[in-house]
């Protein structure tokens, strides 16, 4: 592909254009996110947010990035284990789901220790060394140059801090993908158009799920950006991947 080029699910487009396309995804499913996750996922989705925190050590001191946070689903977490003492920062490069997540967040009577920043992953509004921990859930196959998204992670994370990234992954098991791409491209844009009145949103989400790298390869991406120590772990055979990464 080439260098002013990039995929959105399948399509290859001018690579200015890739925020503005993404973004009328989201733009258009935010009111119904939260349902459609659990719909789609089988409820599977708040399990795999809740081993990446896990993975995340997270002591009440700590101040987080919750990267691509959306409706604040990992942010709700963190701001309960942090106690008021620590913070942490929901980012979103999209208005409408940053709009949604603080919703969310104040109906459930979490106000402190939250903050709310609109920002492009890419070009990470921070100053070096700013966080011990960041996590990014289903938001790292979105971003049109992932390499300058890990390094701008990177950069704001502290010494001695990690990298979780919760993410789409590649299916381990063979007789279990063939299952898996039929739902993916036959039930999951039907159940989009059924609920969000939106079903190429939804067959976008399927394509670009396949467009991303894969388990090893992110590994390898991470390790370019400078993190040390990374692994990962396959939940449901590989469907989802916990991406684990730390600086030094």
């Amino acid at each position: 592909m080439a260098k002013d080029t990039t995929h959105f699910g399948y399509q290859s487009i001018p690579i200015g254009e890739k925020i503005g396309k993404v973004a009328s995804v989201f733009h258009s499913v935010a009111s119904r996110y939260d349902l459609m996750n659990d719909l789609m996922s089988f409820g599977l989705h708040r399990l795999w947010k809740r081993l990446a925190i896990a993975k995340c050590a997270l002591k009440p001191h700590h101040v987080v990035l919750d990267l691509a946070g959306g409706t604040g689903d990992l942010t709700r977490i963190i701001a309960k284990k942090l106690n008021h003492t620590g913070s942490v920062t929901l980012a979103d490069i999209n208005a409408s789901m940053l709009s949604k997540g603080r919703e969310s967040l104040l109906n459930a009577g979490i106000v402190s220790p939250v903050n709310f920043t609109q920002a492009n992953a890419e070009m990470l509004p921070f100053t070096n060394n700013s966080f011990n921990c960041i996590t990014m859930a289903f938001g790292l196959r979105n971003v049109t140059t992932k390499e300058y998204a890990l390094k701008e992670m990177f950069r704001v994370l502290k010494p001695g801090g990690r990298v979780v990234i919760l993410e789409f992954s590649e299916v381990t098991s063979d007789n279990f993908k063939k299952l898996y791409d039929t739902y993916s491209f036959a039930v999951l844009p039907k159940l989009g158009k059924w609920i969000c009145q939106d079903e190429e949103s939804y067959r976008y989400l399927a394509e670009s799920i396949r467009m991303h790298p894969n388990q090893e390869t992110l590994k390898l991406m991470m390790q370019d950006a400078g993190f040390m120590q990374c692994e990962y772990q396959n939940l449901q055979a590989g469907i989802v991947a916990v991406h684990l990464g730390f600086k030094f």
